[in-house]
């Protein structure tokens, strides 16, 4: 049986990944908790963590434990609660990018806080942390779009959404029933910064029609990218969820290809209210 003092001690050390902020938040010595996460990976015989570009970081095992230890932890948590208060008030965690919240998962959220008495815990993350949120136990469930499925995840699609082009009602293209690529030749753009998979698609994308066009403003967040908008600053192109402010019109870009909204899982089996989350995912955001 894994020594329960060891869990406890590398749940912070994964959580910190530095043997001496760990250390001190654990109240050991730093070559106490060493010698501890030592003791841990011999007794499972594999490495738990590695050194990569004098950056600490977990295995693929070291992930797996974590969401173990994080599972023990909570169980224990809600059993102590029990028997001092006769009820257990678990607490569910979802993952998600802010625009899944703002324009996605509201619907499900609020029907989730009023027929549950559990507390939901909600983490702002981008894509990749979310996969990283879920695989590490630190949530139970996550929403990302994704357009590869992680091998490690259950992943279920929740909802396709078309790509818009957002403009300004007075906008040349507003009027026209159909907008094509072709269109935004010479225009300004309101995109997200280099590197982002939004980005990589749609240079690739404009470049494959033809199209010249300029960045006039890079920007992350749906919210923030569509506020430039009517700034009058460009053009962007966003998920055909989002709310428009007031003077914005919309066109589907049916050369882009769709977004898809996954609900993300571990596999392994949820709570009551954790699953009570997930099915009222597939009812709210399907239906929204």
């Amino acid at each position: 049986m894994l020594n329960a003092q060891w869990l406890t001690a590398f749940v912070t050390f994964a959580e910190h990944l530095n043997f001496t902020h760990a250390a001190r938040a654990l109240s050991l010595s730093q070559p106490a908790l060493h010698v501890q996460m030592t003791k841990l990976a011999d007794e499972l015989g594999v490495p738990l963590y590695r050194i990569h570009r004098r950056q600490i970081e977990l295995t693929d095992a070291g992930v797996k434990l974590l969401a173990f230890a994080r599972d023990a932890q909570e169980r224990s948590a809600q059993f102590v609660n029990q028997l001092h208060t006769g009820r257990s008030q678990p607490t569910v965690t979802l993952a998600a990018g802010t625009g899944a919240y703002l324009y996605l998962l509201g619907p499900a959220i609020r029907a989730f806080t009023r027929a549950s008495s559990a507390r939901l815990r909600l983490l702002q993350r981008d894509h990749n942390a979310t996969l990283d949120a879920v695989r590490s136990g630190e949530a139970h469930l996550g929403v990302a779009v994704l357009s590869a499925l992680p091998d490690d995840l259950e992943a279920e699609l929740l909802r396709q959404v078309d790509q818009v082009l957002v403009m300004p009602a007075r906008h040349r293209l507003a009027r026209r029933r159909r907008v094509r690529l072709a269109d935004l030749d010479g225009e300004t753009l309101i995109v997200p910064p280099d590197g982002a998979p939004q980005r990589t698609m749609l240079n690739q994308a404009l470049q494959s029609a033809g199209v010249t066009w300029r960045a006039a403003v890079e920007a992350t967040g749906w919210q923030l990218v569509l506020h430039f908008v009517t700034l009058g600053a460009g053009l962007t192109i966003v998920n055909g969820s989002c709310h428009l402010p007031r003077g914005l019109v919309a066109h589907p870009l049916a050369e882009l290809p769709r977004v898809s909204y996954y609900a993300l899982s571990r596999g392994v089996e949820l709570g009551d209210q954790a699953e009570r989350l997930r099915r009222l995912l597939f009812q709210h955001v399907k239906e929204s």
